[in-house]
Formats: structure tokens, C-alpha cells, sequence
């Protein structure tokens, strides 16, 4: 199999190309480095079946031979990246996801959208279910993220619909592990970041906000079953476990023994109030659920982190 991955050296994707290349699977690794790093994915570089282009996916694509299956992956993800790279977000979200259908379509092969529970915006609904339609501001600071998706939702559609291209629609909630950067702005690895550097520990708001975090590992097999499928979704992945920022905090405290304290800042706008996906489906079509519990996880992304902060590039804010 012959895969392109959009967004290949960001955290997810770097980790998807790891996973593909074990199956045994030809990866070619498409990225602007705008978020990402080739750093990302250097361990890969020596692997015969794995090549690395840097390329804006917003402006001409081209890959010479076939395509079995595009993963596209390509956008900033934290809100740290999409609101210092508002425009770029939302060209990659439309323009890019664009490129990606058209070489779709011109190669035959079949294309997941990585998609994300951002479309459900602050939900009305709990849990969240694929038929929900969200809540979601379309002039918010956040509506950059969200409505790139939610156009890149509909644009996919518009191609298996009107172009007979093999089209797939996955959620994402939450994801977390190794390779995030310290310093992009969400929640697990700015409190890991704080938690070890013995700094306190920012919570927004009064910390009742919910989120459901999952595993890289998790969210990568189920990505994966969905390309293995024949279903189109849109399909929920992610771990239904929901957990309050403020238990979260905690939480990572005491697993890295910090002496930090909690301390409480103003919650950004339009920040969800809660956030847990309903699975049933990912369950009933494709077979998946996540296994890794959240102690688990949190335990080997602090390992992680706890390696890279002695790396004095690192500490950089990028």
C-alpha cells in the first residue's frame, strides 16, 4: 500500500507515518513545517519505504505514481497555532483539504479526513453524537479551527457525493502523547510543562470545564480502522472517560510529584463547556474503542516530556 499523509511530522501524523510503516505500508510525508518539525520524524528517515516532501498544500500538489489512500492530517491543531496563523488555518482547511480530494480523485485512492470535535463548537449535546450539528460561532477567535473543519466536512462530502471519490469523515477528541510541543497551549502538556518545572499550574476558568482525552496510540488505531473500512462516517474517535481541567491538573501533579500549585486564569472565549464523544458507533462499525486508560497515558507522555525538557531547544516558545 502506497500512503500519503498531509501533515505528516506533526505530532499525530509523525505518529500515523510510525504506524503505517510498521503495517508494512510505502509513506510519503507531506508538510509545511508551519506547526511541525522534521524532528518529528527523523527516527524515519532512514526507512527505505518512507520520504519526506515539505510542501504548502494550499498551493499545486503533485505526487508522481499511485496512491492507495491519502490520510490528511494538514492544519495547525492548538488554539497557540491557529490563532497566531488565523489565515493560514483557514486556507489549509479549504485550499488544502481542495488538493488533497483532487489528487483523491485523480489517483483513486480512497481519503480520510482527520476532522475534530471542534465542530460540535460549546455543545447543547451530551455526550456528543456524528448527528449532532454543533454550536459553534462562526466570527469567534475559535472559528478559525472550527469552521476550517466543518467546510473541510462538507467539501469531502461534496466529492463522494458529486465525484465519486471514496470520502471519510473521523472526530478527533483530545488526543495527547509523546511528541507535543511543550508550549502549544493545550492543557496535558502545559500542565506536564509546569508540573515539572515545579511552576503553578494554570487552569482557566474555575476548572469544572470537561474534556475526554485520548492516547496517540488509541486515536491512531482507530484512524486506521477507518481507512481499513468501507464506511464513510463522520465517526467519533475518541475515549468517552471525561474528566473536569481542575481533576486533570491534579491529577498530572500528583503522577510527576510536583510541589506546584493550581492556580486559576481567565477562560478563553468560546472555550467548550464540556466535551465526551459518544463511541457506539466507531464501536459497532468499525470494531474500535480506545484501551488506554488516562493514567496510563499520562504516565508515558510525562515520561516523555520529562526527556525532552533537558533538551535546551526545547524550552523555546515555538
Amino acid at each position: 500500500m502506497r500512503v500519503l499523509v498531509t501533515g505528516g511530522a506533526g505530532f499525530l501524523g509523525s505518529h500515523l507515518c510510525e504506524h503505517l510503516l510498521e503495517r508494512g505500508a510505502e509513506v510519503i510525508c507531506m508538510d509545511s513545517f508551519l506547526t511541525g518539525s522534521p524532528r518529528n520524524v527523523e527516527h524515519l528517515m532512514d526507512r527505505p519505504a518512507f520520504r519526506l516532501i515539505e510542501t504548502d498544500l494550499t498551493g499545486f500538489v503533485h505526487v508522481p505514481g499511485s496512491l492507495d489512500l491519502i490520510l490528511h492530517l494538514a492544519s495547525a491543531a492548538s488554539p497557540v497555532d491557529y490563532l497566531r496563523h488565523p489565515i493560514e488555518t483557514l486556507k489549509v482547511g479549504s485550499l488544502g483539504t481542495l488538493h488533497a480530494l483532487g489528487l483523491a480523485k485523480e489517483k483513486g485512492a480512497r481519503f480520510v479526513l482527520a476532522s475534530t470535535s471542534e465542530v460540535y463548537g460549546d455543545p447543547l449535546e451530551h455526550p456528543q453524537r456524528e448527528t449532532y450539528w454543533g454550536n459553534v460561532n462562526p466570527v469567534g477567535p475559535r472559528s478559525v479551527y472550527d469552521e476550517a473543519k466543518r467546510f473541510a466536512e462538507s467539501l469531502a462530502t461534496a466529492y463522494r457525493n458529486a465525484a465519486t471519490t471514496d470520502t471519510a469523515i473521523v472526530r478527533i477528541f483530545n488526543t495527547y502523547g509523546p511528541r507535543m510541543r511543550p508550549y502549544d497551549g493545550r492543557a496535558i502538556p502545559t500542565f506536564i510543562r509546569q508540573a515539572l518545572n515545579d511552576e503553578p499550574i494554570t487552569v482557566t476558568g474555575d476548572g469544572s470545564q470537561t474534556r475526554s482525552i485520548c492516547y496517540v496510540d488509541d486515536t491512531i488505531t482507530g484512524i486506521l480502522a477507518m481507512a481499513d473500512s468501507d464506511f464513510t462516517g463522520p465517526v467519533n474517535i475518541g475515549n468517552p472517560a471525561e474528566v473536569t481541567m481542575l481533576e486533570l491538573a491534579e491529577t498530572i501533579r500528583d503522577l510527576t510529584g510536583s510541589s506546584s500549585s493550581i492556580v486559576f486564569v481567565p477562560r478563553p472565549a468560546d472555550d467548550p463547556a464540556v466535551r465526551r464523544p459518544d463511541t457506539d458507533l466507531a464501536a459497532s462499525r468499525l470494531g474500535w474503542h480506545a484501551t488506554v486508560p488516562a493514567v496510563e497515558g499520562l504516565r508515558r507522555t510525562i515520561d516523555w516530556f520529562s526527556t525532552q525538557l533537558q533538551r535546551p531547544e526545547e524550552l523555546t516558545r515555538r
